[in-house]
């Protein structure tokens, strides 16, 4: 485990740091393929982030933007990171990038049926996205979050489907779960999927959160999925902590 800590005094520093950061190592992707891939994550803590970002003169036509994870709610449904994305991140200069979309525009429910019905649902969206995914894999840049729970992405702990997200044997970037305790179900990457990136990112915030942190570094379980990603032997991981 190789862990690079940034510390800040303040979270707008963070988002200024990591923006900063963010910025180069996608203008260097350019440079060297011609191209970028950023996937970054949703809920309210990246949205200063994605403010500083969004203002950055990149060369953005050549950006695809996709998601870590995203809530099987229709895309205009306020918990739709992709709908974040959308109103934080695709403006100004960002605004030409592509951005790839993880729910069907045609999805208009919130209701969780049966598990094995949803998840046969999930899992077309899923092979959906792995086929415009995987010619840009790996990931230049992944941006994570983290729950007080420990989970990252939608890798929760005990969540159905969790065994397939983690298994390396599984073949695909993204699966479906359910969380046991989150209203919504979700599709994610998967832990292989993660760890082939060229760059982590993960950003955190707050005493409450810094425990969580500190307790992940010191082994990895699937109680803390964090965890799996921080002692992950293909590269280090940045991480931005603030206050």
């Amino acid at each position: 485990m190789t862990l690079v800590e940034h510390h800040h005094a303040t979270d707008a520093a963070v988002a200024d740091g990591l923006a900063h950061d963010i910025a180069r190592r996608l203008a260097d992707a350019i440079t060297q393929r011609g191209q970028a891939l950023l996937c970054v994550s949703g809920g309210k803590s990246p949205i200063p982030l994605f403010n500083a970002l969004s203002g950055y003169p990149l060369d953005w036509a050549k950006v695809t933007i996709t998601l870590v994870d995203e809530r099987c709610v229709p895309v205009e449904h306020g918990d739709n990171n992709g709908h974040l994305v959308r109103e934080h991140l695709l403006r100004g200069p960002a605004a030409a990038a592509q951005f790839i979309d993880w729910v069907p525009p045609s999805h208009a429910t919130t209701d969780r049926p049966a598990w094995p019905q949803a998840a046969a649902t999930y899992e077309t969206w899923a092979r959906d996205l792995e086929t415009r995914l995987r010619p840009l894999w790996p990931a230049d840049v992944v941006v994570l979050g983290m729950g007080l729970d420990g989970h990252t992405a939608s890798l929760f702990s005990q969540a159905q489907g969790l065994d397939d997200a983690l298994s390396s044997h599984t073949p695909t970037l993204v699966t479906p779960v359910r969380p046991p305790h989150a209203p919504h179900d979700r599709l994610t990457l998967t832990l292989p999927a993660l760890r082939k990136a060229r760059h982590i990112a993960l950003q955190i915030s707050g005493a409450a959160k810094h425990t969580v942190y500190q307790l992940a570094r010191q082994s990895a379980g699937t109680q803390r999925p964090v965890s799996l990603v921080l002692h992950a032997p293909q590269q280090p991981v940045s991480v931005w902590i603030g206050a």
